[in-house]
């Protein structure tokens, strides 16, 4: 079966020429049908037989050929509309997550921001962000707890080379008292400081894409339960919620208000180890969300991970989990699924 599908490529350029290569023959040029320089974008028409294709942008300048960076992008039999592309095609050894920042005025929270390689080469590209609990666990052994840090920028990049989410932006947020910032009724507090001060500030530096839908907080233990406080005291501000082996009911009142207040717009991923790791409250809590109305698989993911601790190594392990299921999907930048079923349409899988 024959598969077709229009690609839109978003880079800046206004002279050489912009093509593509595929492993049908990857010495060939594949020429766009439809250039709009002024606004950055080439459409290319993309047509292969096989179950998948390989393929990759290529810029042609004064000084020669350049591939883009990373690895090759994935065709893929799937459903949907037109797939867009965000290259880059210099060597970035840019080191975002090695600045700390302190945001705020009355109150005040260290964070790093990670964006992913070819940010500022390629500024027609904008991105999702997660807002993560625990910023000192995230990026660096020597920060961790333990020494076992999440290892969230080399996770990102291994999901980025398999084609399977879309590059996104993390902020990694310092708490200054963990037990009072991330329980009732201090997460009021820092709930407030976040909404009011830190996204406002990130939006404000940062090419992020609007609507709560592109805006997910994550956390692990009390750091999970304060996400999810986050994203159902503000759903209009995030839409995505990752709660880790949550301490749920410890000091918090989420399940009552779960249970008695109107169903939020979220997508949700819960998850726990076994033994010991909060199995049991979790399990309740997701048969909850499930009368109150949310889809297993659609808006709702709960997972439980057979002998998983409740510490940083196993919350590493599986952080890719949340990520395929907030960023991944049909809104995916990185990988193309082309139509089945004779539609001949294609989308970002």
């Amino acid at each position: 079966m024959r598969h077709e599908t229009r690609l839109r490529v978003h880079y800046p350029m206004e002279a050489g020429a912009l093509v593509l290569r595929s492993e049908t023959d990857w010495d060939a040029d594949i020429e766009p049908v439809a250039e709009d320089r002024t606004a950055g974008w080439f459409d290319f028409d993309l047509a292969f037989d096989s179950e998948f294709l390989y393929f990759k942008p290529v810029m042609i300048d004064a000084t020669g050929l350049h591939w883009a960076k990373g690895d090759n992008d994935l065709a893929l039999p799937g459903t949907g509309s037109r797939a867009e592309l965000w290259p880059y095609f210099l060597e970035d050894s840019t080191c975002s997550v090695c600045n700390v920042h302190e945001v705020g005025m009355n109150r005040t929270h260290d964070v790093r921001v990670f964006y992913p390689p070819g940010y500022a080469e390629n500024p027609l590209a904008s991105y999702p962000v997660m807002y993560m609990q625990d910023g000192q666990n995230l990026f660096f052994p020597n920060e961790a707890f333990g020494g076992q840090h999440w290892k969230v920028e080399e996770t990102l990049g291994v999901l980025s080379s398999m084609n399977l989410i879309r590059k996104s932006i993390v902020v990694g947020i310092y708490p200054r008292d963990r037990m009072h910032d991330y329980t009732k009724p201090g997460y009021e507090t820092y709930g407030d400081w976040l909404v009011g001060e830190l996204k406002p500030w990130v939006e404000a530096r940062y090419r992020t894409l609007p609507g709560p839908e592109n805006s997910a907080v994550m956390g692990s233990s009390l750091g999970g339960v304060v996400s999810f406080y986050l994203g159902w005291q503000y759903p209009e501000q995030f839409g995505r919620v990752g709660a880790m082996s949550s301490t749920f009911g410890y000091r918090d009142d989420l399940i009552a208000r779960v249970a008695s207040e109107p169903r939020r717009p979220l997508k949700l991923y819960l998850d726990t180890g076994w033994p010991r790791d909060n199995y049991e409250v979790n399990r309740s809590l997701r048969q909850l969300l499930l009368r109150r109305g949310y889809v297993e698989g659609v808006d709702l993911l709960y997972l439980a991970f057979p002998d998983a601790a409740h510490n940083e190594r196993s919350w590493a392990m599986r952080a890719h989990v949340p990520f395929q299921f907030f960023f991944g999907g049909t809104q995916s930048a990185q990988a193309l699924a082309l139509g089945s079923g004779g539609t001949g349409k294609a989308d970002l899988s």
